[in-house]
């Protein structure tokens, strides 16, 4: 049941109470976002680390890392990706911002940004590099006119990876073809490895990364002023962080599903019509029932037993001259301090007419979202969610750890529910050890929300976690075979620098659909 009251000073998400997360929402990026056309909805993503853990941050940087960094450097950075805040939900461990194309994270060591459209993503890493180096104060070099920025921090390990898209031929910038974004990922780093990962012909998946301690190419002579340090830790304990991040951040594990060809009238809840009438038939009914139980509870003074002439007298007298058995006290009335009103008259919010948060919150809680990673077990938990105009939803999910002292994951979501384009993403590194659940059942759980005809899983786990026990991977392994309702097509594991990647693809019993866009 979703709650459509708005309370006073309610800024339409529910990152806003009070003890809760910071939120800012930024209004005027809102303005003339449209999702009428044809729409890319595979995302590009990049991860940038500049160190193994928030606890093995340089001396020299700032105490908060990147999450030192304010707001507007990043605005500035994200004008050259082409694309906009709508809102930022701030934590003690990591900053959310939602974008009108996907989602940024900041935490204090690594940057994650998620773009779709014709984003031109990589267009930003020079600047992102600059910026950790110049205001986060991470070490770095001079850098030359092949990187696009005077300075660059040296980052400690970047991954940048997506999906075959839908519509290729309209990317932009350096996201004409894969040929073209690893020309310009290997322009700044030295010794990345580029992968495709699944059936050239059919779905696969892009990667790039850069081994533990990367290396800025092509090498810089230090300036003589800057002492060049890649992390201030021992080598030893350097190799030891390039398998998984430290204790006190648990174990590093990344899951992502990218789907496609929803299910058309599954679909039409991500539409802002489908979702201002849901949310007006929430809005009417819970009014009804607060009437209702008014009635009830003026009822029961009727009934009162005179167990005291004076007061009983007392209060008859005034039911007498306020609620006459003639008069329906709900029924239309001039009376400008009566808390009651027709439906007629009941004031419907505007904001659940029009995109924006509050019906992006409806949409969340409706479709099952907020069920995912539930309040009940996460209570500090938050979803800053957004419904687009006419079609089209995104939404962060903050998750601290119910546990004190744990660290904050976070669980991003992005639908383009038009039939011709249809795409559903989500991803999350809410550790398994965490949730208390297998990955098979979060797979299950978002695959009967978002219900594709087909699906991508990737799975990003740190080797010490994969290799604790042989016979737990085994079982899990064996787990993911099984999701009801599809079946597995392909299957390929990656050997990488400190991780293990698994790849699958899925396709539902009895679909007929056509071939991938290559």
């Amino acid at each position: 049941m979703v709650n459509t009251e708005i309370p006073k000073g309610y800024t339409f998400s529910p990152s806003s109470f009070n003890g809760t997360p910071l939120l800012t929402i930024n209004h005027e990026a809102t303005v003339d976002l449209d999702s009428t056309n044809s729409f890319e909805g595979p995302e590009k993503l990049l991860e940038v680390w500049f160190s193994a853990s928030p606890s093995s941050l340089p001396k020299a940087s700032m105490p908060g890392g990147l999450k030192s960094v304010p707001s507007e450097e990043w605005k500035e950075m994200l004008d050259l990706v082409n694309c906009k805040v709508l809102s930022i939900v701030e934590s003690d461990d990591v900053d959310a911002y939602l974008l009108s194309e996907s989602s940024m994270f900041i935490f204090p060591h690594k940057l994650i940004l998620k773009t779709c459209g014709t984003t031109t993503l990589l267009s930003g890493l020079p600047k992102i590099l600059e910026i950790a180096a110049l205001v986060a104060k991470f070490p770095h070099s001079l850098a030359n006119a092949a990187r696009g920025t005077a300075t660059a921090a040296v980052p400690y390990r970047v991954f940048y990876s997506r999906k075959n898209f839908l519509f290729p031929d309209r990317q932009r910038g350096p996201h004409r073809s894969w040929r073209d974004e690893v020309k310009s990922l290997d322009r700044i780093f030295l010794g990345g490895s580029a992968y495709l990962i699944g059936k050239m012909n059919g779905e696969h998946w892009y990667l790039y990364l850069t081994e533990p301690n990367t290396m800025l190419t092509p090498p810089t002579t230090p300036d003589r002023e800057q002492s060049i340090k890649v992390l201030d830790l021992p080598k030893s304990r350097l190799t030891a962080k390039a398998c998984s991040i430290d204790e006190e951040q648990g174990q590093d594990e990344t899951l992502e599903l990218l789907m496609t060809d929803l299910d058309t009238e599954n679909a039409k809840q991500f539409y802002l019509d489908n979702a201002s009438a849901v949310a007006e038939g929430q809005y009417f009914e819970q009014a009804n029932k607060c009437r209702s139980d008014a009635r009830k509870h003026l009822g029961s003074i009727n009934d009162m037993e005179e167990t005291d002439g004076k007061v009983a007298q007392s209060v008859r007298g005034l039911q007498g001259k306020i609620y006459d058995d003639s008069v329906d006290v709900f029924s239309s009335t001039s009376d400008e301090n009566s808390p009651f009103a027709s439906d007629d008259e009941l004031t419907y919010p505007q904001e659940l007419t029009t995109e924006g948060h509050a019906l992006g919150t409806v949409v969340s809680e409706a479709c099952g979202l907020s069920d995912v990673y539930p309040t009940t077990k996460y209570p500090d938990a938050r979803i800053d969610a957004y419904l687009f105009t006419p079609c089209g939803f995104s939404a962060n999910g903050v998750i601290p750890s119910p546990q004190s002292g744990g660290s904050t994951h976070y669980f991003t979501v992005h639908v383009t529910p038009e039939p011709h384009c249809s795409y559903a993403s989500f991803e999350t590194n809410v550790p398994t050890s965490q949730s208390g659940r297998e990955t098979a059942d979060v797979i299950q759980q978002v695959v009967g929300i978002f219900k594709p005809a087909r699906f991508s899983v990737t799975l990003f786990e740190a080797k010490d976690a994969v290799d604790d026990d042989c016979g737990d991977k085994m079982k899990k392994g064996a787990k993911l075979e099984a999701i009801k309702g599809y079946r597995r097509i392909d299957r390929i594991v990656h050997d990488l620098e400190g991780y293990e990647l698994v790849f699958k693809y899925y396709e539902r019993f009895g679909w007929e659909g056509g071939a991938p866009r290559l």
